[in-house]
């Protein structure tokens, strides 16, 4: 009771997704702070062992509902077990990835719990609120935080009169460590005979046609990424040529896919991915928050602009003022030089 819930996808191959091992990180945290434990919530088919990919990030319980009705996905399904496993633990605290999923079943289970939910967030903290209006003080909330009106401004919400506190979690915005490789927890499982109805089960998959991911920018070390200033598509094939000499991916702000630049699966920023490499080479990109909302975290950044003042500047750890016309071929000649 009161404890810390993580729901955990499943990718194809039947293991945890890396937006779960995320939240698993960010949970052991909050659950340490506040004093509780933290619990997984795995729905699928076939899961033997799965319990093993969890327990390492500090897990202390594991719900298991593992059923052939359960695989492939389905909200309506999955929706029922979440909504009966949290209304029986009650816990304070429930998060989800703000995936396709997530985001499916995630309201639906604040609907049915009757409780706030808040979509899309980019930071989770622990503090207290004082409502001076109803005289009342309330401790240990849950901040959930999340860029609003199109990034413009970043908002802090609460819900002080309701549990659990909802939140689902943008991938690649939260940590993913272990905790601890030999930590053990308790599994229990969750029988779901007799829980459905005929609406939960109305819905059934057929087939499937699955197409991997083309482009994988969040798993990418060093990122090239090109704003409305790169000028082209034509001038997108520098950045490619960059990227392709350090190993690297190439990247683009929401203005730049917009434009047609870019293709949206290479987008970074708040409507698209958020990523943390080592290097992020940012061409042609002014700094707007929507962007740097995806990529601030990244280890080092190098700004390429002809304005000077550009606010991208003031993120970087090298600013670079110039044309990139003349700048990048220059990179790549004393990389290729430099890296014999």
């Amino acid at each position: 009771m009161n404890n810390v819930f993580i729901y955990c996808e499943l990718t194809e191959e039947n293991h945890i997704a890396d937006v779960s091992q995320e939240l698993l990180t960010k949970g052991k945290t909050l659950a340490n702070e506040l004093g509780v434990k933290v619990e997984a919530l795995v729905i699928g088919h076939q899961l033997n062992g799965i319990e093993k990919e969890i327990f390492p990030y500090g897990v202390d319980i594991v719900h298991l509902a593992d059923d052939a009705k359960l695989s492939p996905f389905t909200s309506g399904a999955h929706a029922r077990v979440l909504t009966n496993i949290l209304k029986q633990e009650e816990p304070q605290i429930a998060l989800f990835g703000a995936t396709a999923n997530g985001r499916d079943v995630g309201p639906r289970i604040a609907s049915a719990l009757k409780c706030g939910l808040t979509a899309d967030c980019t930071s989770l903290i622990i503090g207290d609120h004082e409502d001076k209006k109803a005289g009342k003080t309330y401790k240990n909330l849950l901040y959930q935080i999340r860029p609003a009106f199109g990034g413009n401004i970043i908002a802090t919400i609460i819900n002080p009169e309701t549990k659990p506190q909802i939140a689902t979690v943008r991938e690649g915005v939260m940590k993913k460590e272990i905790f601890d490789e030999n930590y053990q927890g308790v599994v229990k499982e969750f029988k779901v005979d007799g829980i459905f109805s005929d609406l939960d089960l109305a819905i059934k998959i057929i087939d499937r046609e699955i197409q991997p991911p083309k482009v994988n920018i969040k798993g990418s070390q060093i990122i090239v990424a090109g704003g409305y200033g790169v000028g082209s598509k034509e001038n997108f094939e520098l950045l490619a040529e960059l990227a392709h000499a350090l190993g690297g991916e190439v990247g683009a702000s929401r203005a730049a896919v917009d434009s047609g630049f870019a293709p949206h699966e290479r987008q970074v920023g708040q409507t698209g991915v958020t990523v943390r490499p080592k290097l992020y080479i940012a061409c042609g990109i002014s700094g707007a928050v929507q962007h740097t909302a995806g990529m601030s975290d990244s280890a080092q950044i190098i700004s390429i602009n002809t304005d000077p003042n550009a606010p991208i500047n003031k993120l970087a750890d090298y600013a670079i003022t110039g044309k990139l016309e003349e700048v990048i071929p220059m990179m790549i000649k004393y990389y290729k030089k430099n890296s014999k």
